[in-house]
């Protein structure tokens, strides 16, 4: 299950930093066809946000196909974003954690290594967008 992380200094709306990460779990494979979000009330323990937040973040799960709610039971997932090179326990996934193991040695912060991915993104996929805003959204 996926636990929901709010950062309240990230400028991004608290709906929308739960959109983004029900999208990152499907796209890693962490959250599959079937499966359960946490309801409301789990989120707003875990995380002390207001309700209606997260019913406004599985409302646009809902809107863009990817969760249906199911009365008394909760909200599940309809389908998944997961590409088989993007699974959490793909070779990719594992290059890219030695690779930034290798960014921290050589002494690198977080906000140097999200500048450098982000330049090597917009240079060969050509785009600007912050993680989660572009990429394939046909298949979303």
């Amino acid at each position: 299950m996926v636990e929901y992380r709010i950062d309240r200094r990230s400028g991004i709306a608290t709906y929308l930093q739960i959109v983004q990460q029900t999208k990152q779990a499907l796209r890693l494979g962490v959250l599959a066809p079937g499966d359960r979000l946490p309801t409301a009330k789990e989120v707003v323990a875990a995380t002390a946000i207001n309700p209606n937040t997260v019913l406004k973040a599985y409302r646009e799960l809902e809107r863009e196909g990817l969760v249906e709610p199911r009365p008394g039971l909760g909200t599940f997932v309809r389908r998944s974003l997961a590409r088989p090179g993007a699974a959490a326990d793909s070779p990719l996934r594992a290059e890219l954690a030695d690779w930034a193991d290798r960014a921290r040695a050589a002494g690198l912060g977080r906000e140097d290594v999200t500048a450098l991915v982000a330049s090597v993104l917009e240079e060969r996929f050509g785009e600007t967008a912050a993680p989660g805003e572009r990429g394939h959204e046909e298949n979303e």
